[in-house]
């Protein structure tokens, strides 16, 4: 969970914002289908607005449900999936913005061309009859007496209306007449609002409709959930671009296929070289390797200092959970291996084969073998919150593996 000290938002009546609302793409600076980290950036742009956030995921099994971030002072989440199936062969990490939901009305004020819809300051009560009046007219919604729901639907946008119980007969055969009044001559006030994809045609609502809610389609070329494919002691291949990038490259070869990378930094000392029978320089002399940090496209590249040329590549998932969350987007990579004895074979129809971001250690065990005691990595252990995780080596690949069996990071060399 992540909160910051509690500010006060200028402007607003009582700590209410006014958001623009965007049927079928979002509201604010959130855009349905933006992946995770974008969504950080933007809170990060604007921490006097966003100023507690709190970010909610299943840790026993992150694959399960959304990941959620949470905006308790105004309001509204954004839930992102958790993952999206490919070729039904294997699961993919997606981290993508599917659905935004208001939960509270009260607390934020939404601008809609030259409307507001919400409460406080001049803005119009978020009633049925106002929502109505706004939106205009609209099919028959769908009533779920389970609940006592009512919810009216738009392209991309919809409203759902707590039914009182001495008026479900408001609602006849589960739908209602428009605009609904009640005989008193009051009307429903808004519960929850819903803002989805309107591409898939799906109404998305309360209870088990918010399931039909996804992110949109990516843009063509799109270099988020590119695949790459490890071949092990080998190279990257990125599939969108068509790049290979071998291990002993140099940086103006890396430069010239993947652009400029987005930090460079200096690597201070290899903690893992005590473990490698194959360097015998003191560990003293290995502070001269620098990486390239490709923080946008998941993964980094690591240099010899005194050759220049690539000796690792190290690809991360982008759990949450894990000490770097957030600070890379997801590698979408794919490692493909029916043998782990220096053969190297691709088969694009098996699964079984495939290592993925969303591989379990067992499911990789039962790929390449058992491998022995795990290395314990601390990562800080003073500064993370998180605990430690656990490295699983092999020839030419570790593993990062946390507490719930997930991959947090994979790191590729050549062995000796």
């Amino acid at each position: 969970m992540l909160q910051r000290p509690r500010r006060r938002c200028e402007g607003t009546a009582m700590g209410v914002i006014v958001l623009d609302l965007r049927p079928g793409l979002g509201i604010g600076p959130f855009s349905l289908g933006m992946p995770i980290c974008e969504a950080f950036a933007q809170i990060e742009h604007q921490p006097n607005i966003y100023d507690v956030v709190h970010v909610k995921y299943f840790d026993e099994d992150p694959l399960k449900l959304d990941i959620v971030i949470s905006f308790p002072d105004h309001g509204f989440h954004l839930r992102f999936d958790p993952w999206s199936q490919v070729l039904l062969l294997s699961l993919i990490l997606k981290h993508r913005l599917r659905l935004i939901e208001i939960f509270d009305v009260k607390r934020l004020q939404m601008r809609y061309a030259t409307s507001l819809i919400g409460w406080g300051g001049p803005s119009t009560p978020a009633t049925f009859v106002a929502v109505y009046a706004v939106f205009g007219p609209t099919f028959p919604g769908i009533y779920d007496k389970d609940r006592g729901v009512y919810t009216l639907f738009y392209p991309g946008l919809s409203f759902a209306f707590p039914i009182p119980s001495q008026y479900t007969d408001c609602c006849h055969n589960g739908e209602a007449e428009l605009p609904l009044e009640f005989p008193d001559g009051t009307t429903p006030v808004t519960c929850r609002v819903c803002i989805y994809d309107s591409s898939t045609d799906s109404k998305v609502g309360v209870g088990s409709l918010m399931n039909k809610a996804s992110a949109p389609p990516l843009p063509a070329g799109s270099l988020y959930m590119e695949e790459v494919h490890v071949k092990l002691g080998e190279e990257l291949w990125f599939t969108v671009g068509g790049q290979h990038i071998p291990f002993g490259a140099s940086p103006q070869d890396v430069w010239t296929e993947l652009g400029r990378p987005d930090g460079i930094h200096q690597k201070q000392v290899d903690q893992m070289v005590i473990h490698s029978a194959s360097d015998p320089r003191p560990k003293t002399t290995l502070c001269g390797d620098y990486f390239y940090n490709y923080f946008g496209r998941g993964f980094d590249i690591l240099f010899d200092g005194q050759t220049h040329k690539i000796k690792k590549f190290v690809l991360h998932t982008n759990y949450p959970g894990h000490a770097d969350f957030n600070s890379y987007m997801k590698c979408n990579f794919i490692i493909h291996a029916t043998e782990f004895d220096g053969a190297f074979h691709q088969d694009m129809n098996s699964s079984k084969s495939r290592i993925t971001p969303g591989s379990k250690w067992d499911q990789v065990k039962e790929i390449l073998g058992d491998c022995g005691r795990a290395a314990i990595q601390t990562q800080g252990s003073t500064s993370n919150p998180f605990g430690s995780t656990f490295v699983y080596g092999y020839q030419n690949v570790a593993f990062e593996v946390m507490k719930n069996g997930y991959i947090a990071t994979v790191t590729l060399f050549q062995s000796y």
